[in-house]
């Protein structure tokens, strides 16, 4: 039998802070008692919160693809990809693995299988420190989607599956200009091949996401695999999501979109680099004015693992709200939202011991400890 204590540390429990001491015995909470004693770690008053959960992320393809026509060896980007999760303080991951897209050239539509295989291979052979699970991001204009994504329907990770459409005119990029700018800065199409390129993209999604999307709702439906929308701009849009059995909104891009989610019982995941930088890139709705509104279950990290924690300081700090209370969009909610709530996403009495340290010094939190299951892995 193992066992560590951590005393004198601001424990963020569910439902108060308190300064106290928590004891670990193999790998899970064992106990936690208010004040301070005189054996274990002492924390000098740091901060200890459960380990982050992260629903979608898509930083394992920017360690597999950190420059433009670098492609880094994948075993060693899945290591990389996880050691930035775990120095964010992410003891639960599902990583983003996009099945498809609007781009003919783009990497997802020929990396998902290595991607998976990487992530699953590491985690068996314990090259990862981080709890991975496989979050499918499904293009529906991607003619092969459907066929693609039902060959992992058993995969002993997944446990997400959304529904992709980013078709210009509607949901991410209503705002045709806004589509223009992303495109021709990330994917480099031309000014003059635009046009064309836009024709193309909504020709395919009238083809094939009909149909695509029938599919997959059927799939998650059939292998009990949690459900997710994504970038819903209206009403009809979470209407549509709610009759496919939808459990998650990803990114409403309106307010009226994400009151109809949170009205119609979805867990609404917005995204902290949009609260870090203070609004959406993309022109949409503020994460900060849904949270003020009370709209907002779930916060991801979306495209930088080390945003999370700044997001959680700076949402407390705006909304005057206790840092225990915040905490829960980052670490129960998620965990609630595919089922491993049961053992993870607070500081309990049995549940494992997934714990982050930290100190803020006012500016941004640092990372002093991270633990999975009792054993240290940043």
């Amino acid at each position: 039998m193992t066992e560590q204590v951590y005393t004198n540390y601001r424990l963020q429990l569910p439902d108060q802070e308190v300064v106290g001491t928590l004891t670990v015995r193999d790998g899970l909470i064992a106990d936690i008692q208010p004040g301070v004693v005189a054996h274990g770690q002492d924390g000098d008053g740091q901060y200890l919160l459960p380990g982050l959960v992260e629903l979608h992320t898509d930083n394992f393809e920017q360690r597999l693809a950190p420059r433009p026509q670098v492609k880094w060896p994948i075993a060693l980007a899945a290591v990389y990809h996880d050691r930035d999760l775990a120095a964010a303080g992410i003891t639960t991951v599902c990583d983003a693995i996009a099945v498809g897209d609007i781009t003919p050239t783009s990497m997802r539509m020929t990396q998902f299988d290595p991607m998976i295989r990487a992530i699953h291979e590491g985690q068996l052979a314990g090259r990862l420190a981080v709890d991975h699970r496989l979050h499918l991001r499904c293009e529906l204009g991607y003619n092969q989607v459907h066929e693609v994504t039902a060959t992992y329907a058993d995969h002993p990770l997944l446990a997400l599956i959304s529904l992709m459409d980013h078709t210009p005119g509607q949901r991410q990029f209503v705002k045709i200009d806004k589509y223009k700018e992303y495109y021709q800065g990330k994917h480099g199409v031309t000014a003059e091949a635009m046009d064309d390129f836009i024709r193309d993209r909504i020709t395919a999604q009238q083809h094939h996401a009909v149909d695509n999307r029938r599919a997959l709702v059927g799939l998650a439906a059939k292998h009990q695999i949690c459900l997710a929308s994504h970038d819903d701009a209206t009403p009809e849009h979470v209407q549509e999501a709610v009759q496919d059995g939808a459990k998650i909104a990803e990114f409403p891009t309106t307010l009226a979109a994400a009151k109809a989610a949170h009205s119609q019982g979805l867990q609404v995941l917005m995204g902290s680099p949009n609260l870090i930088l203070g609004g959406s890139h993309s022109g949409n709705v503020s994460a900060m004015e849904l949270i003020a509104a009370g709209l907002v279950d779930i916060i991801s990290s979306d495209y930088v693992p080390q945003s999370l924690l700044q997001a959680m300081f700076t949402i407390a700090q705006q909304q005057a709200q206790p840092l225990y209370e915040i905490a829960r969009l980052f670490t129960i909610n998620p965990a609630q939202a595919i089922g491993l709530a049961g053992d993870r996403g607070s500081l309990a009495i049995g549940k494992r011991a997934d714990l982050v340290a930290l100190q803020h010094d006012g500016v941004a939190p640092r990372v002093t400890s991270v633990w999975r299951q009792g054993q240290r892995i940043a």
